[in-house]
């Protein structure tokens, strides 16, 4: 009988296709198209066309999925000093960088293509988000500024734009308050966990806000964007895009918001910040399905 000792684990003991499917950051890129699927179907008076709505998140997802994996090239140094993030495909080494960049590259044209069957218009805008999020987000002002989220999140906020435009093929005022949206809800998004592992970024060297001024003035930042969102949440209503559905919904889920951004400012315990993360993303999913229903049920 071998001896438990001598028995050797294999140096990749992840299924390959799973850590590249990891890459791709599959949740994250759900929620993507989750909004860009809502987009579309608001810029219809109807149901989409199928056509419209199939190539379109299958472009999109893919364009999405590529900026992703850039992400995990540009960071695999900093993510190999993140608990959060060191176990990742290319900073643990179990995919190559130059492998996960052609893996990238192989996305971005196949969404490319996707995308311009559909319309030029959304090809080039959801490009733009790729480069806006890999190249000047991720490899810029990430490490250049403690505004790093709040700049760079346009390019996450686009989605419900490029699902509008992939329909349409045309910007509108509606569509660009979806991107407002999602704008606003960025930064109380990602700043709650940013509080939540502040030595994690610290260790790493990244100037987000909590390392460079401090969690009290995070705190701070994050109760006014939350304000902000639960005002731009009311616009939809106000300039008759949406109906008493849509505000009932979002003003319940934004008035949530808030109250986990006051208990964070003033009456923080253990672990809310991370209470707040998770929160935060099931109002964002919420709040795009209350627009969804309100849109179906109400127009």
């Amino acid at each position: 009988m071998t001896p438990v000792s001598s028995v050797s684990l294999p140096l990749h003991s992840v299924p390959i296709w799973r850590d590249y499917l990891t890459l791709t950051k599959p949740k994250v890129v759900l929620m993507l198209l989750v909004t860009a699927l809502v987009g579309m179907c608001l810029a219809s008076p109807t149901l989409p066309p199928w056509s419209a709505v199939l190539f379109g998140l299958i472009g999109i997802g893919a364009l999405s999925a590529s900026a992703a994996v850039l992400n995990h090239v540009i960071d695999r140094q900093f993510d190999q000093k993140m608990a959060r993030t060191h176990h990742r495909p290319v900073a643990k080494g179990r995919i190559g960088a130059e492998q996960a960049l052609v893996f990238a590259v192989v996305l971005m044209l196949m969404g490319f293509a996707v995308l311009w069957t559909l319309n030029a218009l959304t090809a080039w805008l959801t490009l733009a988000s790729l480069v806006g999020y890999a190249g000047i987000y991720t490899a810029w002002l990430k490490h250049a500024t403690p505004q790093n989220i709040v700049i760079g999140g346009l390019a996450g906020a686009a989605p419900p734009l490029l699902g509008w435009t992939a329909v349409t093929g045309t910007i509108s005022a509606d569509a660009l308050l979806l991107v407002m949206l999602v704008f606003a809800w960025t930064p109380p998004h990602f700043w709650a966990l940013a509080i939540h592992r502040r030595a994690d970024y610290a260790n790493a060297g990244i100037p987000m806000l909590p390392v460079t001024h401090g969690i009290e003035f995070t705190k701070s930042m994050v109760l006014l964007y939350t304000v902000l969102l639960a005002i731009v949440g009311v616009f939809p209503w106000l300039i008759g895009m949406s109906h008493w559905g849509y505000l009932l919904g979002s003003t319940l889920l934004n008035l949530a918001f808030v109250a986990y951004a006051i208990k964070l400012k003033f009456f923080d315990e253990k672990g809310h910040a991370w209470a707040m993360f998770k929160f935060s993303i099931w109002h964002l999913l919420a709040l795009f399905v209350c627009l969804l229903l309100d849109h179906w049920l109400l127009s």
